[in-house]
This record gives C-alpha cells, structure tokens and sequence, in this order.
C-alpha cells in the first residue's frame, strides 16, 4: 500500500485524474490523502467531491478554507461569488450529499502507521501533535454537532490573533480554525497575521512563515500542509507545502508519503481550464 499526499486541488478534476494517473494510484490498495481546499474557483468542484466520495475510506481529506467558504454558503451565511465557482455544487440535486460529506471531514489528520500529519494551513508552532489533535476535534465537534450553523455564524474572524490556554468561547474555536486553515505567518509570541497573502519575503516585519519556528512537541513527525501557493512548494523539513498553485495555472503535486526520499511527482495545471477571480 502506498500513501500519497496531494495538494489544493480547489475543483480541478482533469490535473487530478492526470497527477492519479501518473503515479499509479491504485484505489484497491493505496491511500489518497487531500491537504484541503478541495473546491473553490476551479472548474469542475462536483465532479472532485464525485471522486473522493467514491474512494471511500482510501481518500483522507482535511478542510480548508475554501471548503468552509462553502460549507458556511450552504447555510446562506456566505455569499458565493462568480470567482468562487461552488454555485454548481449549492445547486447540484446532490448538495446534501457533499455538504455531509465536508461536515464529516477533520481539521487535522495523523497517522501513526507512517507517521505522518496534515493540515490545510499547517500546525501552530506552539502546540504539540498532540494538543493540536485534541483542538481541532474541539472544531470538528462543533461541524458535526446538530447545528454547525451556530458554529459558523462566529467562525469568521481574525481575533484573537494570539493563543492562551484559558482562551474559551468562540474566540477559542476562531483561533483555533484560522490555525488550521488560514495561518500563514507568526510572529516570536505566537500571533497570527491572516492578512497577509504575498510570498514570505514580503511578510510584514516582526513576521516569519510558522514553518520557520521550531516547534520540539512534533518529537519525529513530519507534516503536509497546502494554502499558500505564494509560498510555492516548500521543503523544510519536518514540513512539507504542496501548494504548487494549480488553480494558478501552475503544476498540482503529490508527495509519496512512505518513500525514504522526497519524492515529488507534479503535472501542469492548464491556465485556460481554471477560473481566475476577476
């Protein structure tokens, strides 16, 4: 069985059927693992949520950001945009269907077997594996609880931008879903800045990419992440983005998760395939 990490497809179905191809992907056996943004401005948003609800238990997937947006529409707290492209699925006879299918997705994923880890944005530098399990099941709870609407009526938002353990409420809930879905940079005190969208060498001063603070609570594991394509592909180990900005017209990269050596397998993304915003 092999195990493979894929990055922000974002409704892209044709550079995913080739990336499936080209490393043989074998749904008997294999593991597909999604690093989120699984929808979201991409051409064919239906189509994916076909695929990677028909592998079944081989197709691991996280949220990202974009699949929130979605979630949060769905419960008319959003409004969708042209750019975004996801009207398809809020208006597919089958939107129950994908929108159960999200709700059920966690925030983090760990295997011990490989072990490995993923989230969309990454793991705060902070907390250990452990914590950051334990924190984002808090999210997941709320998600499949019997009204996420309530959740996500007080998800949005960039306060609070720092971490204290009696943090409570929706602040704590807040915090802790910008970490695993839209946290880019940190600063030396742990806080956040979610505004910033450029590549890392034009982060605001006081401010480095999360991945370039050690973080000694993942002891020897290894994380796959995705969300920032201005970051391009990043190798720093224990950390690994996949983000190759396919929904950019860029490449979409998957990672063999077992493999001794980085092994990085890509395709290119058509740029006239995929849905720019405007």
């Amino acid at each position: 069985m092999a195990t493979w990490a894929v990055g922000d497809v974002q409704g892209c179905l044709d550079p995913l059927n080739q990336l499936l191809d080209k490393i043989a992907f074998r749904p008997e056996s294999d593991q597909l693992w999604l690093v989120g943004d699984l929808v979201g401005r991409g051409p064919d948003p239906c189509a994916v949520l076909d695929l990677l609800i028909s592998l079944g238990d081989r197709a691991v997937c996280v949220l990202g950001n974009h699949d929130l947006h979605l979630i949060a529409a769905n419960f008319d707290l959003r409004q969708v945009k042209p750019k975004d492209n996801l009207s398809p699925v809020l208006e597919h006879p089958d939107r129950a269907d994908y929108i159960n299918f999200l709700l059920k997705q966690p925030l983090v994923h760990y295997s011990a077997d490989i072990n490995w880890a993923m989230a969309h944005a990454g793991l705060y530098p902070w907390w250990s594996l452990t914590e950051s399990l334990d924190l984002a099941s808090e999210v997941s709870c709320a998600l499949k609880g019997r009204d996420p609407k309530v959740f996500l009526e007080n998800m949005y938002g960039n306060t609070p931008t720092q971490w204290e353990q009696g943090l409570s409420g929706w602040g704590r809930l807040r915090f802790i879903t910008n970490v695993f879905t839209r946290m880019r940079l940190c600063d030396a005190r742990g806080r956040l800045e979610l505004k910033h969208k450029g590549p890392p060498d034009s982060a605001p001063a006081g401010f480095k990419p999360w991945f370039d603070f050690e973080n000694p609570g993942l002891s020897n594991t290894r994380v796959v992440f995705g969300h920032w394509s201005d970051a391009g592909g990043v190798y720093h180990p224990p950390y690994f983005g996949l983000d190759s900005a396919c929904i950019w017209g860029g490449r979409l990269s998957a990672v063999h998760l077992e493999s001794e050596h980085v092994n990085i397998i890509s395709v290119s993304c058509d740029p006239n395939a995929t849905i720019h915003p405007q």
